[in-house]
């Protein structure tokens, strides 16, 4: 599939933006990040932005960007759609908890919690949402399987909470416990990661060229092109990227996003003083460029059962 730029820009901006969120909605609740003026505006307003940013970007990848209103009529049947209604039920108990942490200062016993845990709750069921746009694609297999979503999720609770880390190093300090928490993190979406890949390299598609033409015989392969210049369908959904290319590239989302990550995490939990700032800080930024590589192989591997009529031997 084509990796349009302002979708992966979406997925990973607004990923990261729903991640700090949840991060800072529960762990406050929990008196684990602390409630510190400087951090609440840094923090929500950096998740503001990203996910503000990422949500806007996602009508470039429009037709008609404005008809995107649209697209919250169909939250019945439509994943689009609810991620869109989703999105935007979010900003209600967001800018409560927001309310509750940068002016009053605490988080009411009761009310406070509950606002926090809804916006945690939205946040999540809105990357959920984006996930499932991709997962309910039965035509494409690199998609359309039970790793989707799982990456999504960790992914983005992953981004969020090295963002997080970073942006406590410069302002309450980070605690070893929450350096502890965002090194879990990493770990798990590692291993969703992995095993996402693993399960797209030794499975496909059910479909196959003698399926999709109803032709019988040992094997079915294109004897000609059906034109002689690509057309939508083939610009697309037909995106391909070379094997040897996507190890490669798989190998710096491993550096980028995980590895060197984990490694600075290590060395800011056991560093005093300014490493620590330094060390998150750069984390952060490696993660993030490692993970908008991920969601560019996220698009780039996918093949939709229609390139079989074009002469891919699997889907």
């Amino acid at each position: 599939m084509h990796p349009a730029l302002s979708v992966i820009f979406f997925t990973t901006a607004s990923g990261a933006g729903y991640g700090m969120l949840v991060v800072l909605a529960v762990l406050a609740s929990w008196q684990i990040v602390p409630l510190d003026r400087t951090l609440g505006i840094v923090g929500l307003g950096l998740a503001f932005v990203l996910v503000t940013s990422g949500l806007l970007s996602s009508t470039f990848h429009l037709g008609h960007p404005e008809r995107a209103w649209r697209a919250f009529t169909q939250w019945r049947s439509s994943w689009l759609s609810r991620e869109g209604v989703l999105s935007v039920l979010t900003y209600g108990p967001w800018l409560g908890f927001a309310y509750f942490w940068i002016i009053q200062g605490e988080l009411p016993l009761g009310i406070g919690g509950a606002v926090a845990g809804l916006a945690a709750a939205l946040a999540i069921a809105t990357v959920y949402s984006t996930a499932m746009i991709y997962r309910s694609l039965r035509t494409v297999h690199q998609w359309c399987n039970k790793w989707t979503v799982p990456v999504y999720l960790t992914l983005a609770l992953m981004t969020g909470a090295m963002w997080v880390a970073a942006l406590m190093s410069v302002t309450t300090g980070v605690a070893q416990s929450y350096l502890g928490f965002a090194i879990i993190c990493v770990l798990v979406a590692w291993r969703v990661k992995r095993s996402y890949w693993q399960f797209i390299d030794n499975t496909q598609h059910p479909s196959t060229p003698n399926t999709a033409t109803g032709l019988s015989g040992e094997k079915v392969r294109l004897l000609e092109g059906p034109h002689t210049e690509e057309n939508y369908l083939l610009q697309e959904m037909g995106y391909k990227v070379a094997r040897k290319h996507a190890l490669k590239l798989r190998k710096f989302v491993h550096i980028l996003a995980f590895v060197a990550p984990l490694v600075l995490l290590l060395a800011a939990y056991f560093l005093n003083g300014e490493g620590i700032a330094f060390s998150c800080f750069v984390a952060a930024i490696s993660m993030s460029v490692g993970v908008v590589i991920e969601r560019w192989l996220f698009f780039a591997e996918a093949r939709h059962v229609v390139t079989l009529y074009y002469g891919a031997e699997s889907a």
